[in-house]
């Protein structure tokens, strides 16, 4: 395929891409209504849920401007040969391989940070201070970029120079073993994340000696659950919003409440939450995900094995010659409708996970108390009731709030 047609259907993919997001958030915003469902009636007044409407509508027009920014900024590389020209700058200069792509994306990533600060500042400062969610500070804002910008450096940048020595030195075959090095690090992030990465970013304490420990304790043992640790985090440090979770792989988990949460729900309904969370390691529904992802890395990665090599791909980006770096951005631009149809299919697996940690949250705790908790998340975050049903089905990991408390009646 010539460059010319090659670049052709990269702007088709990407033009096609974002018209098709963007007709989404548009009928997902006109699907909402302002009648309360029946179901959450005795947790919202209409002055809230007004609030709510309110927080989607201004949430999904300054999605509609931060996405036509970055789309155009996006199609002016690629139509106008950016790509191709901060190759052809930076190689005067970095006769190494790695250090080039290395300094390549290091560029992209940080100039297109740049140009985007000042709308996660509107977002986080302006939408979300606004409906009462930000408690973010100047301090942690800025602490948080430049904790982040080491973190991709240091993860991203030795994955990526592992990925350049393993092309260049192995050939075609690359895939496998990087494949097997991939592999080991999602197993690895997903055993340490709390311990290693979590802290860096955040503080976390062991939940006091109480009612509520002695009772998740009690479930814990109840259905052999097998229970390291529970964490508070500081979430407040951030947002208002409310989440928890588990972590590791293998005979200890650990459990992390945010504070938001804590402060927010009884008891049962904190147990209720975390019954959730225990009912997707019961139905295997973790093992299964990591399992399905190692699966989706080496299909990618044997898919770039055959894209790699070929120069057409950086020609078409404004290159000058073969660059393993710019054949990986027009690689991931061309792989991404295969992606997107992996990525469909994974969340509707999501959605049915959901359903079925909800059923055992039910059947080994209290489905009322998690019905309330899942009310009060939802409230408390003004999420949409109404989400629009194509919205859902492309978009969401997770069933709607009154499609989960249908099913748990």
């Amino acid at each position: 395929m010539k460059p010319e047609l090659i670049l052709s259907v990269i702007l088709g993919i990407s033009i096609i891409s974002y018209l098709f997001d963007q007709i989404l958030d548009y009928v997902n915003l006109k699907a909402q209504r302002k009648d309360i469902p029946a179901e959450v009636e005795g947790f919202y007044n209409k002055e809230k849920y007004q609030k709510s409407l309110d927080y989607q509508k201004d949430q999904t027009r300054f999605s509609f401007i931060t996405a036509g920014f970055s789309f155009l900024i996006s199609l002016g590389m690629l139509v106008f040969g950016g790509f191709g020209w901060l190759d052809g700058f930076l190689r005067p200069f970095l006769s190494n391989e790695i250090i080039l792509a290395l300094v390549f994306f290091g560029t992209i990533m940080i100039i297109s940070d740049i140009l985007t600060i000042p709308f996660q500042w509107y977002s986080t400062f302006v939408i979300e201070e606004k409906y009462g969610f930000n408690k973010t500070t100047v301090k942690t804002f800025i602490t948080d970029k430049l904790k982040g910008y080491l973190l991709g450096a240091l993860i991203g940048g030795t994955l990526l120079a592992i990925l350049i020595y393993l092309v260049n030195s192995i050939g075609p075959n690359f895939w496998i073993w990087f494949g097997l090095l991939a592999a080991a690090f999602t197993l690895f992030v997903n055993m340490f994340y709390t311990s290693l990465i979590l802290p860096l970013f955040n503080k976390l304490t062991p939940l006091d000696e109480g009612e509520l420990k002695t009772t998740i304790e009690g479930f814990a043992k109840k259905v052999n659950f097998p229970l390291d640790n529970v964490f508070v985090m500081d979430g407040s440090k951030r947002s208002a919003k409310a989440n928890a979770f588990f972590s590791g792989i293998g005979k200890k988990k650990k459990i992390v409440l945010y504070d938001t949460l804590i402060n927010n729900h009884s008891t049962e309904e904190l147990v209720a939450v975390l019954a959730h969370e225990v009912g997707h390691f019961k139905k295997k529904h973790i093992i299964m995900s990591y399992l399905i992802s190692i699966i989706q890395i080496f299909f990618v990665l044997f898919i770039l094995s055959k894209m790699v090599f070929n120069e057409n791909l950086s020609i078409a980006l404004g290159g000058n010659q073969q660059a393993i770096h710019l054949n990986l951005i027009a690689f991931g631009i061309l792989f991404s409708p295969i992606s997107a149809i992996t990525g469909l299919l994974m969340s509707m697996l999501s959605r049915k996970n959901e359903f079925e940690a909800d059923a055992y949250a039910k059947e080994t705790f209290d489905g009322k108390a998690l019905s309330n908790a899942l009310k009060k998340l939802s409230v408390d975050s003004l999420s949409n009731l109404y989400p629009h049903p194509w919205y859902v089905f492309f978009h969401y990991s997770h069933p709607p709030l009154l499609q989960r408390l249908d099913a748990l009646k």
